[in-house]
């Protein structure tokens, strides 16, 4: 499979790099990885996101290029990373060239590539970006190092998540080694460079924090009332699910984030046991064994009892 995207990037001139909508650190970064590996190898490439830039990816290198907008026809190919379904990047993006690439690794996706490049085990989108450039070493430049390293250490959770596998560890000690990398800086510009907005929202979405009887599961609420009040907007949201899942005992861990009247964003977290991307499929959503999500209709009532009736099965409480 990497031999024939090699083939088609050596045969390409013009390249379109984009990922899901909502980016996360393994989305940015995995884009920019690419991004900047073609750009070392001659090649003409945009990168391409629906939505800007969260503040705490900014460091990396090539962040301030990334559009929103692109043109039909433009590409000889078009990269899409870590998408899941091509709608959540964008389905305009199959007019912008003559040729799909999916790069993933969730196990819940939709075949939408002319090539689909989708291993579940791998550690990281990141992870498959280097797969594929290292097989054309003036492609792994310190920037492409740095930015895939980031997107490793985004999706594994610094290392601590269960798809932090022995290629996640490997793939780490080869970028650290090409050079470019201060691991410290990297975490400091994902972790400890927080907007004041983010921590005063995380006090008011705590202070909703409710655990199950069983103690085997535990929810979070954010509402737009909350939003408005901090000045916040979705990126602050990023990680606010890992603090319930936190509670010793707790399975499950729910953050209800409410994005219209009556939408809700709905994340989950497991320390293992409970499959909740089976969970958010089953909901219309999708992602990994330990890590998904779904957008619910309803009010907040409504839809927490659609969770809770399939997270009570599946949990047993």
């Amino acid at each position: 499979m990497t031999e024939q995207i090699l083939t088609k990037i050596d045969q390409g001139r013009r390249f379109l790099v984009a990922s899901h909508s909502g980016p996360d650190g393994d989305a940015i970064a995995s884009t920019l990885a690419l991004t900047n590996g073609l750009r070392a190898l001659g090649k003409e490439v945009v990168a391409y996101n629906q939505d800007p830039v969260p503040d705490s990816l900014q460091f990396l290198p090539g962040s301030n290029l990334i559009v929103h907008q692109v043109d039909d026809g433009a590409f000889d190919v078009v990269f899409v990373l870590d998408a899941g379904e091509l709608h959540r990047a964008g389905t305009h993006l199959r007019d912008a060239g003559s040729f799909l690439i999916n790069i993933d690794h969730h196990p819940y996706f939709e075949a939408f590539g002319d090539i689909n490049y989708v291993d579940e085990e791998a550690c990281a989108t990141g992870g498959l970006i280097y797969r594929i450039l290292k097989k054309r070493p003036a492609a792994l430049t310190p920037d492409v190092a740095l930015c895939i390293y980031t997107a490793i250490l985004a999706d594994t959770g610094s290392f601590r998540y269960s798809n932090a596998n022995p290629e996640a560890f490997r793939i780490a000690a080869d970028l650290v080694e090409i050079g470019g990398i201060n691991p410290w800086d990297v975490a400091g510009g994902l972790y400890e460079s927080q907007d004041e907005k983010r921590l005063r929202l995380l006090a008011l979405s705590l202070a909703t924090l409710t655990v199950s009887s069983c103690g085997k599961f535990a929810t979070m609420t954010l509402t737009s009332e909350m939003m408005s009040q901090t000045g916040s907007e979705a990126q602050h949201t990023d990680g606010f699910v890992n603090y319930p899942r936190s509670i010793r005992g707790v399975e499950v861990a729910i953050l209800f984030r409410q994005t219209g009247p009556r939408s809700y964003k709905v994340g989950f977290r497991s320390k293992g046991k409970i499959n909740v991307g089976e969970l958010a499929h089953q909901l219309g959503g999708g992602g990994h064994h330990n890590a998904a999500g779904a957008n619910l209709e309803g009010d907040l009532d409504q839809v927490r009892a659609m969770v809770f009736d399939r997270l009570n099965i599946e949990v047993g409480a």
